[in-house]
């Protein structure tokens, strides 16, 4: 990753925020489980609670930024009460494998529940849940007759016509990491340069924010994870308002496919409670937990056998981009630089 100004200060800060220890657990008990999550709690912890039921097994939860909390496993080292740490992005789950704060898993039932290409080679990690990133527009504005790929998006009729988050967002980055392992860096980098040139307005907020942008006639066109807008058709008020002005289109269909990613979770390097870590993980793979997932967050569940949401099966079938999920990680760096280069702020 290349220096962002002040980022150390915000990671610091960040960290500090959720260095409190564990309230009330003791270093190992055979009836509790920790779990730092880079997931919102309320996001996460009706799952728990069920887990909590149906196991005996408590679960006591610290939440907190993605980056701090692996900077905070890192700093705590063999000290470190976590047994789970669950995060989102495939290149997040890389750096956390990189920084040596997972260890090796082996489960029969966690081999057979979730694809290989959605788990670490060697076990570190495994995904959870899953997510795509099309392309999404105005219904009135566009006809999606005039879309095809995110190569696409760089011609001069969409110059003024995107909006997009900042290369500081670990999804674009994954975006281009992706292009990067499929088309190559000289590709990706004229694909960068191409998005930079059309954007309406200089990266601000985040995927809701890219979307109501779109509604509001900022722009024409976001690139956006589909659960945020299904969240938003899910909800009521403005947001649904905003969302239902907007209509999803695949990109890449006759080639590599859309760009899909993850969120996921491992065991921890120095994990206190081992098996309930493994239990926990087993069972947020389970058709129960990735029903809820799909219904409740409007993620596509990781397992080829549970449905998506009504609202997610909505947007349509599509064909998704079938990399190997680490090769994100490994390219994350390189698409940084890359973004950087084409003044992608």
């Amino acid at each position: 990753m290349t220096f962002r100004p002040f980022a150390w200060l915000i990671a610091t800060a960040a960290a500090i925020a959720v260095s409190m220890p564990l309230v009330g657990c003791s270093p190992a008990d055979e009836d509790e489980v920790n779990l730092y999550s880079a997931r919102q709690e309320n996001l996460i912890k009706p799952l728990l609670d069920d887990f909590t039921d149906q196991t005996g097994i408590k679960v006591n939860l610290v939440t907190g930024g993605a980056d701090s909390l692996l900077q905070r496993l890192r700093q705590e080292g063999r000290n470190s009460p976590a047994d789970v740490f669950i995060t989102v992005d495939a290149a997040r789950l890389h750096h956390a494998r990189e920084a040596g704060v997972l260890q090796s898993t082996e489960s029969d039932l966690l081999s057979e529940n979730i694809p290989e290409r959605y788990r670490d080679p060697d076990g570190l990690w495994f995904g959870l849940s899953s997510r795509a990133r099309p392309i999404l527009y105005h219904k009135d504005r566009v006809d999606p007759d005039d879309l095809s790929t995110y190569e696409a998006l760089t011609d001069e009729k969409w110059e003024g016509r995107i909006c997009i988050r900042s290369s500081d967002n670990v999804y674009n980055q994954s975006l281009v990491a992706a292009m990067i392992a499929t088309e190559g860096a000289e590709h990706a980098q004229e694909w960068a340069n191409g998005i930079v040139t059309n954007m309406a307005r200089p990266p601000q907020g985040g995927d809701r924010d890219q979307i109501r942008a779109v509604a509001d006639g900022v722009c024409d066109i976001a690139v956006a994870n589909t659960y945020y807008l299904g969240l938003m058709l899910d909800g009521e008020g403005r947001d649904r308002e905003v969302a239902e002005q907007i209509g999803v289109f695949w990109p890449n269909q006759d080639d590599r496919g859309t760009h899909v990613n993850i969120s996921g979770a491992g065991v921890t390097a120095h994990a206190p409670n081992r098996e309930n870590a493994i239990r926990l993980l087993e069972f947020m793979t389970s058709s129960e937990a990735q029903e809820w997932y799909a219904e409740v967050n409007q993620e596509y569940p990781i397992r080829d056998d549970v449905p998506a949401s009504e609202i997610l099966q909505g947007f349509g079938e599509f064909k998704s981009d079938d990399i190997e999920l680490y090769r994100l990680g490994d390219n994350n760096a390189e698409a940084v630089r890359i973004m950087d280069r084409a003044r992608w702020r």
